[in-house]
């Protein structure tokens, strides 16, 4: 492994100690997920929940349902109740893959669970509390995103407490392309 994937494993190493949102960045490919999971594994959460959801693959209105859950009774289809992934993921991690890729009004909510750990279930004015932890990733500018009012500044500043640069592939050096080639080839064979 080269240097410099050694210094930024190091740095994943010591963040999952502490109990705070890390923003990982970098282009598709770079192993955003990978870095997740070792965070995860390595932090005192452990033992909880792991939940990925990609931001970009899934419409808005599933998506708040998804994350927040809902009422019976909220809408029309909704006979039973949903609890979302944050209180599924309660005591554990969730990955927002792709956060860029948010809609302003899932930030605000996103937001406060952030600052007040609650989240409220659609059709239901009863506030839940929730312990996880939040990693986000995203290969998008986010600071030029806020710049553009595309993505809520105080959002940014509570998810980049901690945050980690991965290089591009092509970045990396001949050490880090000649294990992965070797990694695949094994898989394949």
């Amino acid at each position: 492994v080269s240097t410099n994937m050694k210094k930024l494993m190091q740095r994943a190493a010591y963040m999952a100690k502490f109990d705070l949102p890390i923003l990982i960045l970098g282009e598709t490919g770079t192993g955003k997920e990978l870095f997740a999971q070792g965070i995860h594994k390595n932090s005192p959460r452990a033992r909880g929940p792991f939940e990925v959801v990609n931001c970009g693959a899934i419409p808005e209105g599933l998506m708040e349902t998804m994350l927040f859950g809902w009422s019976k009774g909220a809408y029309t289809d909704a006979v039973n109740e949903g609890e979302g992934l944050f209180r599924k993921c309660d005591g554990g991690t969730i990955f927002l893959d792709e956060i860029g890729e948010l809609s302003l009004h899932l930030q605000v909510k996103l937001l406060r669970v952030l600052q007040e750990q609650k989240i409220n279930r659609i059709g239901d004015n009863k506030g839940y509390d929730v312990n996880v932890r939040v990693i986000a990733a995203t290969n998008r500018d986010l600071a030029g995103m806020v710049t553009d009012n595309r993505f809520r500044e105080d959002l940014f500043h509570r998810i980049a407490i901690g945050i980690l640069e991965l290089p591009a592939l092509r970045e990396r050096g001949s050490q880090d392309i000649i294990k992965l080639a070797n990694h695949f080839l094994t898989k394949v064979n």
